[in-house]
């Protein structure tokens, strides 16, 4: 099994993106175009022909090159047009170069392994929804409190409209508490997704409207190996107060019932997000981080 390590140049993105295409377990986050937005500097472990690979989200600071996960990137690890097996996997691990220093990445849920002890592994949960059932069955699944704001944000007038300009969600962004939680890059970076997305007509904006027309509330979905991923979710206090998200939500799941797709969340460990997604009728699946800590004493100390 030679599993060659490519730099950036090196990658034939046509034979990688067809690879993450075919992918039993392929992710909208693990094509080229999305991993140069989201990590300019991403490089790989190819099997073969590209018929199993691993990108390789790397950066240096300090002189110390580290693999890292990016931000609106849930998962990443080892992708295969075949049967993925634990040893392929560890084997993949392995072989991530020695001159990474620091590695804190996660993984699949198709890439739950054993590693040695010298790696620490994190448990993770993902929340997805199989949208192949038509509407009214899934509806049922909702619980009361979830149906119980779908109705409010229906009594507080909140409308839903598709097809927002990434503008309008970067504004709402910068104006809600949001922002809080995301610098100038991370916007931008969001900025260049959505962009992205809606070039290669994968991605899809829901925006939520207050009774006076204000835009309160946006999701940003994107579309790939017959997925969609929940990337972004806007609220300002008046989404939150209305209910406006849960609308949201549900109008999506809508427009795409009776279609042979997952919907995924994204998550997540904080349990009131997990109640959230949960209220859907979302169901918990694991995927790992791992932690491989090689920085020289005294670093090694400030990165436990």
């Amino acid at each position: 099994m030679e599993i060659k390590y490519l730099k950036q140049g090196e990658i034939d993105i046509k034979k990688w993106d067809k690879c993450i295409a075919d992918s039993i377990n392929g992710i909208v986050y693990a094509y080229s175009w999305y991993l140069d937005i989201v990590c300019s500097k991403w490089e790989a472990l190819v099997l073969g022909d590209y018929e199993t690979v691993m990108p390789l989200t790397a950066n240096k600071k300090y002189y110390i090159n580290y693999l890292y996960q990016p931000f609106f990137t849930q998962q990443l690890g080892v992708f295969s047009t075949h049967k993925l097996d634990d040893e392929i996997v560890k084997a993949f691990i392995e072989n991530i170069p020695s001159k990474f220093k620091f590695i804190q990445i996660n993984l699949n849920k198709y890439n739950l392994i054993n590693l040695p002890k010298n790696y620490k592994i994190k448990t993770n949960k993902t929340f997805e929804i199989d949208l192949i059932e038509n509407y009214e069955d899934i509806f049922r699944k909702y619980n009361k409190n979830t149906i119980r704001n779908i109705r409010k944000a229906i009594n507080k007038k909140i409308s839903i409209i598709k097809g927002l300009t990434p503008n309008e969600v970067i504004n709402l962004i910068e104006n809600s508490e949001q922002n809080q939680n995301l610098n100038q890059k991370q916007i931008s970076i969001i900025r260049k997704l959505i962009a992205s997305a809606i070039r290669y007509k994968s991605g899809r904006l829901y925006g939520a409207y207050d009774k006076n027309n204000t835009l309160c509330g946006a999701g940003f979905f994107v579309f790939s190996n017959n997925k969609v991923c929940f990337i972004l979710s806007v609220s300002n206090e008046e989404a939150k107060n209305s209910g406006a998200m849960f609308l949201l939500i549900d109008e999506f799941i809508k427009d795409n019932s009776g279609r042979n797709i997952i919907l995924d969340f994204e998550g997540s460990n904080i349990e009131g997000v997990a109640r959230f997604y949960a209220g859907f009728g979302a169901k918990p699946f694991n995927y790992i981080s791992i932690k491989l800590n090689k920085l020289f004493y005294p670093l090694r100390f400030f990165k436990k």
